[in-house]
């Protein structure tokens, strides 16, 4: 019974981490902005409209946005890749704010947390005071 109890646990956690939008594939790899609501509302479009308006920074810092909602998440602009899940929702949504924005560094750790409009000016220069990102942009001159 006790090993049917672990099986059952051990193919629930596996199955759970396969359907689980896990941002660690990011790691090392690109930096994240999360944008979080409770609902598509104005504070979410212009957060979007303010980061496609600055797509190559977004692209040369290596950002990769994620629009979370909560029960669906897309990355990128586009309308059409929306994938129905609420585990980022739950997992990143701060309970107190019905809007906030995420900046994930390349390592995994939370660089930045807002609950209003994140402009890109803000964004870029904590990103380009990071040292990762000094080496990035040394080797890059």
């Amino acid at each position: 019974m006790l090993k049917s109890i672990s099986c059952f646990i051990l193919i629930s956690s596996f199955a759970m981490s396969l359907n689980a939008q896990d941002l660690s594939k990011h790691q090392w790899k690109d930096r994240l902005i999360l944008i979080i609501a409770e609902e598509k509302n104005e504070k979410f479009q212009q957060q979007l409209i303010q980061l496609q308006n600055h797509k190559n920074g977004l692209d040369d810092r290596k950002l990769v946005v994620y629009q979370i909602l909560p029960e669906t998440y897309s990355t990128g602009f586009k309308e059409e890749n929306w994938k129905n899940s609420n585990e980022l929702f739950q997992k990143y949504k701060d309970k107190k704010s019905e809007f906030q924005v995420l900046l994930i560094g390349l390592d995994g750790g939370k660089k930045l947390e807002e609950t209003e409009i994140l402009s890109t000016e803000k964004l870029f220069n904590t990103i380009d005071s990071m040292p990762m990102r000094q080496s990035e942009m040394r080797k890059n001159r």
